[in-house]
């Protein structure tokens, strides 16, 4: 009896796929759309790292009965006509990074998906697996690694692995925070924002949302990784010292966050008669409320009253020729290995 030919190609080749993962936004801009994002986003332990039974109250009982109206006016101030910045950007990085994929000669099948919100991770793998991925990049948008992030994802992930009987296999792209294709492409973001403004600004300050004291004590890198960043985009800048600087921003609540804060260094630098400051916020790779609304609304007006000039915010890669570029090097490294050559065009399909 003859043996299985071991030598003939599969009727087909094996299928990749990459799943764009960021974090998420409300499905509009009002008050219910909020509390149901705020309601999933602010009960993962990952983000709030504070018991249940303490925390829950709080939750449920102030925070979403007095934060979705708050934050929903927010929304509206930076809403695109297709809807939230954060989704509208990451949409776009997925389908040109399935084209700039494909002019590599990979075949591979991108889909982009929300942690928190819609679409959720479960629904980008099963859209991947359904037309036949195999393998699976799950690509975490953020530049340096939080367990609050990074962490979390992965959890989601497991969760649908955990039901599932036949697994793709999974790999996972952690963090580039000192990649080099990553801090070109934040170079070549500044470089090309002098040059529309006409002038370097007197300061660059680089803000990176924050993080509880407690998880750097704990062990997490983040801190470290955004420090790494901000020293590499210097130094590639030719930036000397004392004309740079970093913050975190976004504090909530009253424990000790990250140091220091970005609004420390907004109220310095216009104390000090700062005439023209660009931010830059390099932990964001798509702009959304925290880049839109904090920093270049909200972060302005406290540089301004403090008794600083302007406040020119650097725009994050979002759909800019630097984010195709950086995402499809970065993706095409991890890919590595895996069966992802274009099949000849007499291929079967």
């Amino acid at each position: 009896m003859q043996g299985p030919d071991l030598t003939s190609p599969p009727a087909r080749p094996p299928r990749v796929g990459l799943l764009l993962c960021n974090l998420g936004s409300p499905d509009a801009p009002e008050p219910q759309a909020v509390r149901r994002y705020l309601a999933e986003f602010l009960a993962d332990p990952r983000v709030v790292e504070i018991p249940p039974l303490l925390w829950w109250p709080i939750l449920h009982g102030i925070i979403l009965r007095v934060r979705p109206g708050k934050s929903a006016a927010k929304y509206q101030s930076i809403w695109m006509a297709e809807g939230s910045p954060l989704k509208v950007y990451t949409e776009r990085q997925a389908k040109y990074l399935r084209g700039a994929l494909g002019e590599r000669g990979l075949a591979v099948n991108v889909e982009w998906a929300m942690r928190y919100g819609n679409p959720s991770i479960a629904e980008g793998l099963e859209r991947l697996t359904s037309a036949g991925a195999e393998h699976v990049l799950v690509f975490n948008a953020y530049p340096q690694y939080c367990a609050a992030t990074c962490a979390s994802v992965m959890d989601a992930v497991t969760d649908w692995l955990r039901k599932r009987r036949a697994q793709p296999e999974i790999r996972v792209l952690q963090s580039y925070f000192d990649h080099p294709a990553y801090i070109q492409a934040l170079v070549s973001s500044v470089r090309a924002h002098w040059q529309r403004e006409g002038s370097t600004g007197q300061h660059l300050l680089m803000s990176f949302h924050g993080m509880p004291e407690r998880t750097r004590q704990l062990g997490d890198p983040y801190h470290d990784q955004c420090q790494a960043t901000a020293r590499a985009l210097a130094a590639a800048l030719d930036l000397q010292d004392g004309a740079w600087s970093v913050g975190f921003q976004s504090r909530f609540g009253p424990a000790k966050w990250l140091e220091p804060s970005t609004e420390q260094r907004l109220l310095a630098l216009g104390q000090a008669r700062t005439a023209t400051l660009d931010v830059i916020c390099p932990g964001f790779a798509s702009d959304c409320l925290e880049t839109l609304e904090e920093i270049a609304m909200e972060g302005a007006e406290t540089f301004h009253a403090a008794g600083g000039g302007t406040l020119r915010y650097i725009p994050a890669l979002n759909d800019s020729g630097e984010s195709q570029r950086l995402l499809a090097t970065l993706a095409q490294q991890h890919l590595q290995g895996w069966p992802t050559s274009l099949p000849p065009r007499n291929h079967p399909a």
